[in-house]
């Protein structure tokens, strides 16, 4: 089992790498996201890629890097695709969506989410979980592409938290699964490795 990590230039991005690397056998290879190309990725072969949190927008480039081919061509990548934050916010720009301004600014406040759609993901998670959030852009409700399912959305604004594609291996998180603040983020991230 191999897993490799995009690292959108984030610091969060080593407590992804501690709680996930008990979960694969081999060691998990981290490239910030301009230092490795997707012909490169492709030819290691993951079994699992992780797309991290990172400032600034994903329809920038210098933000998001490698990170917009591993989602248009994740077809030919045949690994599932787990997008954090900035990388679940890339999901819905490069399929078509809109990411837009949060009506506020979230940085380490824990909210409650609810799960609408059936996901591996949150498979023995319950209907309902508190998540960290930390952002200032979110997913814009009304232009999520059709090919994508809404799997979770905050209490109060009904804002998207996570979503999965229909047909592929790609799914997203708004939220930090790898923060103290989600308390069911490691059985998340282990739903993850085990069932996507």
């Amino acid at each position: 089992m191999s897993l490799v990590i995009i690292d959108n230039y984030d610091s969060f991005t080593f407590n992804l790498f501690q709680m996930l690397q008990p979960l694969i056998s081999e060691p998990i290879r981290v490239f910030r996201n301009d230092e490795i190309t997707f012909e490169e990725l492709r030819n290691l072969n993951p079994d699992h890629v992780v797309l991290s949190p990172g400032p600034g927008h994903p329809g920038n480039d210098s933000d998001f890097g490698v990170c917009k081919d591993v989602i248009l061509n994740r077809k030919s990548l045949k690994s599932a695709v787990l997008g954090v934050c900035l990388g679940h916010q890339g999901i819905v720009h490069h399929l078509g969506g809109k990411v837009v301004r949060a009506p506020q600014i979230i940085h380490g406040k824990t909210s409650k989410i609810r799960v609408k759609s059936t996901s591996p993901l949150f498979d023995g998670i319950g209907d309902e979980f508190e998540a960290m959030r930390y952002h200032s852009l979110i997913a814009e409700l009304s232009t999520v592409p059709v090919e994508i399912t809404v799997t979770a959305q905050e209490e109060g604004q009904g804002l998207i938290m996570a979503l999965q594609h229909k047909s592929d291996r790609l799914y997203g998180v708004q939220f930090h699964p790898e923060s103290i603040g989600t308390p069911q983020g490691q059985k998340m991230l282990e739903n993850f490795i085990d069932k996507c």
